[in-house]
Parts: C-alpha cells; structure tokens; sequence
C-alpha cells in the first residue's frame, strides 16, 4: 500500500493564522478505496468480526464509518451535532478551544468501533466515547484517519485511538 500521507495537503492559516489544516479531499477523490482498506487493517479480523456496528462522527467521521460498516456488512450509528436528530437521544457536552458543543446519538445495544477523520486535542473523541457508553454501546476500539500525536496523549479508559496517518509536528 501507498503512504496515504502524500495525498494529504497541507493548507497552513485555514481556516485560521497559525494553523495548519491536513486537507484530505484530494485522499478522497484519488485513493478512498485504500483508505478503507488501511482503517480495517488497523483491527483483527477476530475484532472485525466482533463489532457489531460502527459509529461515525458527524460529519466527516460519517464518510468513513459508513463505509467500512458497508464493507464488512455491519450496521452504522451516527454521532449528530446537537439539535440534528429526532428525540429521544442521549447527549454529551464537551470543551472546545473556545466554547463547548453538544453531541447527540439515539439509545442502541451492541460492540462498536467509534470512527472519525482526525483526531486533534481528542475532545470530540472522549465525547462520543462517553456518549456511545451513555447510550448503551460497548466500546471495542476507537480509529481514524488521521492523528495529530503533537497536539494529544489520547487515552480513553483502556483504550487509544488507532490510525492511519500520523503527524508528530
């Protein structure tokens, strides 16, 4: 397999001076299949036959989960932003960097993997952890495409997230 990272551009002052955006749409448009491919090698095949469902983190975590629940014939969750989702759903309210959001999932049994696109600080993946538990999900492991190890230490309970590309700077 191709390193993935070379079809990450880098965007720096977007959307804001000082940071540096990792920019996957050309990843998407040119190698998605792969991509798919390299989060499902990231799990044993005793894990990917484990889960029961993957749960994608709205909006870009979506384009991720529900492909790989379709390639493996699970089922897909969704993690909405407050206020996207009919009741009843159980919510969790996390800190951003400047402010606090709100996600929401609707109630549902079962192992889940919990998939998004980047992991920075890890706020929004500590978030949908503890609202997958609150809404009755056991965790079997968390991933995405991209991790942004300068910016975390992440650790969730017994669990890290695993991914496909790194950044350390």
């Amino acid at each position: 397999m191709q390193d993935l990272k070379h079809f990450i551009d880098d965007i720096p002052d977007f959307p804001d001076k000082g940071v540096m955006f990792r920019d996957i749409t050309p990843l998407l448009e040119r190698h998605f299949e792969q991509s798919i491919e390299s989060l499902k090698s990231l799990f044993s095949q005793q894990e990917l036959n484990d889960v029961d469902c993957f749960a994608g983190l709205d909006a870009r975590g979506f384009i991720f989960a529900s492909a790989m629940a379709a390639k493996l014939s699970k089922n897909l969750v969704v993690i909405r932003k407050a206020g996207k989702l009919p009741p009843p759903v159980q919510s969790e309210s996390y800190t951003l960097e400047y402010g606090c959001s709100t996600m929401e999932m609707k109630s549902g049994t079962g192992k889940v993997i919990i998939v998004d696109d980047v992991i920075a600080t890890g706020g929004s993946m500590t978030a949908a952890a503890n609202l997958c538990e609150k809404a009755g999900y056991n965790i079997l492991a968390m991933a995405c495409l991209i991790d942004l190890t300068y910016l975390n230490n992440f650790k969730w309970n017994d669990h890290t997230v695993r991914s496909v590309v790194q950044y350390h700077e």
